[in-house]
């Protein structure tokens, strides 16, 4: 994410709503300064619509947080005269423009605590609904408002894995911009809200298979870039054994390393696309062999330097995961000899690498050239082509494929080439040693692509209690 966008993400999805925020709250005759605190705020919100501050709580709980907040929002606009369905879609949708207007307009004035029996009874008029029916009202438009800005506009994604780090660390909760890219028309339209592709705890299927629609991308503000994190759907999941839609494909994250057309390889753990060097981003952790005079490595020293020990070889030899950064701390401490990159060497064969072919002498640190599918792109089979765009014609694009002897025969007719019907990605974690990517599965397709990270708005490390446990040198830190 460069400086420009995340400068406007930052001022749209927080300064301007904050400085709404800090207007309605004077107007309420409360410190304005309130309205900047994270969760602070919500507690206060909560306080002057009259709802109990432990429904905070709920905040706290990944998916329902989302229906939560929308829910004390529309709440608090409605304290402040906003009861409408045109003002309260406003408002949800739009925060970054309605709450710095109402916040110091004239107009707008606070009417008092909107969950109260008294507020209920003197603007009854406007408020003409059984409590029943005004929280299913309140419901249904919070899943609707959150359902409409999680699919054309941003979603919270939480980091459940350590292949991004240390650019992004397990705990890490992410905004995702779906307008970068273009959103996506749901393919499957009949799903629960908020489930992916199973239901919590009864762990069926979320969605319906009974209306499906083609693939849709509205227009975005660019294309994926090379060096761009992004949100994609596990292309894996398209067959056996899940056979689940693109749009219910688990989520995963990775850095954007090949776009179509191009042509990329990894010599000795450097990534080369169009036979030039891509830049390292600057909190990969590759791996190194430190040798040691066989004294024990302090802990405290590992923990600080956020250093992965994943394997210890000899007594006095270690495999580690660390930034270079931290390899070059460690490497002044007195007891360690020597630390030194370690790669798996080039023409050792490794089963497990995409296409996992034996001609192709490919492993994780040595790969390729490969070249990434562009859309009209026409390639010639061949028993060295074949293995590695079989996957994409056959389950990608939806064709027929089979092998009659030396024949390839796609839909029916005898093929030597194959022009491609959409662009594909090659994606990479930041930690190479600790990743599964497209190294190990392949190309993703575009329509696969969800969207583009744009900064951590919150971190918590599990090993933490309470607010120990949040990471706050990372919160609205920028993803590089």
């Amino acid at each position: 994410m460069n400086i420009v966008e995340f400068v406007i993400a930052f001022i749209l999805l927080f300064i301007l709503p904050y400085i709404g925020l800090w207007g309605l709250f004077k107007k309420a005759e409360t410190p304005g300064i309130l309205a900047i605190i994270p969760f602070y705020n919500w507690y206060y919100m909560l306080k002057l619509s009259g709802r109990p501050g432990w429904w905070l709580i709920f905040m706290f709980i990944p998916g329902i947080n989302f229906l939560v907040a929308i829910g004390i929002l529309v709440d608090f606009l409605k304290s402040y005269g906003k009861f409408t369905f045109k003002q309260l879609a406003a408002g949800v949708v739009l925060t970054f423009i309605y709450l710095p207007k109402w916040g110091f307009d004239k107009e707008t004035k606070y009417l008092g605590p909107s969950a109260s029996e008294d507020f209920r009874e003197e603007y009854h008029e406007f408020l003409k609904k059984s409590s029943a029916r005004e929280w299913s009202e309140a419901i249904i438009f919070a899943v609707i408002a959150a359902t409409m800005i999680r699919t054309f506009f941003i979603e919270a994604y939480v980091i459940p894995s350590g292949s991004m780090e240390s650019t992004l660390l397990v705990g890490d909760y992410l905004f995702v911009s779906k307008v970068n890219y273009g959103p996506r028309i749901p393919s499957t339209p009949l799903s629960f809200p908020f489930a992916q592709n199973t239901m919590p705890f009864i762990n069926t299927k979320s969605y319906s298979d009974i209306i499906k629609l083609p693939y849709l991308r509205l227009p975005g503000l660019s294309d994926v870039k090379r060096g761009d994190v992004v949100v994609f759907n596990f292309p894996m999941q398209a067959d056996s054994p899940f056979y689940r839609p693109v749009d219910k494909q688990d989520n995963y994250i990775k850095r954007c390393q090949g776009i179509p057309g191009d042509t990329l390889s990894i010599v000795n753990t450097q990534v080369y696309v169009n036979r030039k060097a891509m830049p390292n981003p600057p909190e990969s952790q590759p791996s190194y062999i430190v040798h040691t005079d066989g004294s024990p490595l302090n802990q405290q020293i590992i923990n600080d330097l956020h250093i992965f020990v994943a394997n210890q070889i000899t007594p006095t030899d270690y495999e580690m995961l660390m930034t270079r950064k931290s390899a070059a701390a460690l490497n002044r401490y007195s007891n360690v000899k020597s630390v030194t990159d370690y790669f798996q060497p080039k023409g050792i064969f490794n089963p497990e690498e995409f296409p996992h072919d034996p001609h192709l002498r490919w492993n994780v640190d040595n790969y390729g050239p490969i070249i990434i599918p562009k859309k009209g792109w026409t390639v010639t089979m061949d028993s060295l082509t074949f293995p590695v765009y079989r996957r994409v014609i056959q389950v990608y694009e939806n064709n027929k494929l089979e092998i009659d002897g030396n024949d390839i025969v796609i839909n029916g007719k005898k093929s030597k080439t194959y022009t491609f019907k959409q662009n594909y990605y090659w994606m990479m974690g930041d930690n190479r040693h600790n990743s599964e990517d497209s190294r190990f599965w392949g190309f993703v397709p575009e329509d696969h692509i969800v969207g583009k990270a744009l900064f951590v708005w919150m971190s918590s490390d599990s090993s933490g209690r309470g607010f120990n446990s949040i990471r706050w040198n990372r919160i609205f830190k920028g993803i590089h």
